[in-house]
């Protein structure tokens, strides 16, 4: 009973931080389970599950508050979702400990990523950046073709947040396109989120002002979470008297963590967030070759 109350408690900050800087924070709660003893591929499944629940307790909160891209997340996120669930369905390919090496690299990568300074664009005009260009002008529109791009590779995205108003602004396929994939796989098959590769690419490499990074980025890490867990669960690896009462503490640190998101800055967080993301990566790769 103690130490599941300390589990929960755990868990509970972790939701709470982590749904404020739009990381999603699968990679802690991943860890979280594994160092109480279970198994790598059920630990992945119950991540992925709460931390679907706790991104959806948060998206309610940015939604409110218009700090939400839903073009740009329903486009980056139906392809991040298909991904992270052929992640998890063909993790059984890969045995546990590679998994946790595996797992270890990312949050490596990760707390690196955290650490590159972040500036918020609001009320600059941005400039152009490998990946993007600077605003057009006032909204051009949200057709089927420019969501999917024309012939120079650009994608017109509106972006609505209350610190905005209406701007638009390109992003480049070619570039966002193979990355998002790539993290969806990997996230899905390691049972995290994908959101501390997400946030970096979404604001350095396309200019997405800071506040409506974390708030696309949620919707984002929802739909990665529900199909990663959905190919996990198919293989049998889903423990619900483990998931559900977690799920529950997650809803409450969701809500709060978005709130808490939009009145906080999260530069001063990011800088924590990639240590405890390199001592986690640390205590991961110490476990996983004790058991080796």
């Amino acid at each position: 009973m103690v130490n599941a109350v300390i589990v929960a408690t755990f868990i509970f900050l972790v939701a709470v931080s982590m749904t404020m800087v739009g990381k999603g924070g699968g990679n802690f709660y991943v860890v979280i389970l594994a160092l109480t003893g279970a198994p790598m591929h059920e630990a992945a499944t119950t991540g992925q599950f709460i931390l679907f629940t706790a991104s959806v307790a948060a998206i309610t909160v940015y939604h409110r508050n218009n700090t939400v891209v839903w073009p740009l997340a329903v486009t980056v996120g139906g392809l991040m979702a298909i991904s992270a669930f052929f992640g998890g369905y063909f993790s059984h390919v890969v045995s546990g400990f590679v998994l946790k090496v595996l797992f270890a690299a990312m949050l490596l990568i990760a707390g690196g990523l955290m650490l590159v300074p972040i500036r918020n664009t609001a009320g600059r005009k941005p400039r152009s950046r490998f990946g993007s260009v600077t605003p057009i002008g006032p909204n051009k529109g949200n057709s089927i073709a420019q969501i999917f791009g024309n012939a120079w590779g650009t994608t017109e995205i509106l972006l609505r947040a209350s610190t905005l108003g209406e701007r638009d602004y390109h992003v480049n396929p070619w570039i966002v396109v193979p990355v998002v994939a790539l993290t969806g796989f990997a996230s899905g098959m390691v049972g995290v989120s994908g959101g501390s590769f997400l946030m970096p690419l979404l604001v350095l490499l396309c200019g997405v002002p800071m506040h409506t990074a974390v708030g696309t980025a949620s919707v984002v890490i929802a739909a990665s979470a529900v199909m990663g867990f959905t190919g996990h669960a198919l293989q049998g690896d889903f423990n619900p008297s483990w998931a559900i009462p977690l799920a529950t503490v997650t809803v409450v640190g969701g809500l709060l963590g978005g709130c808490f998101a939009l009145q906080t800055k999260p530069k001063y967080l990011r800088q924590v967030f990639a240590y405890t993301n390199w001592l986690a990566a640390l205590a991961l790769l110490v476990g996983a070759l004790n058991a080796k």
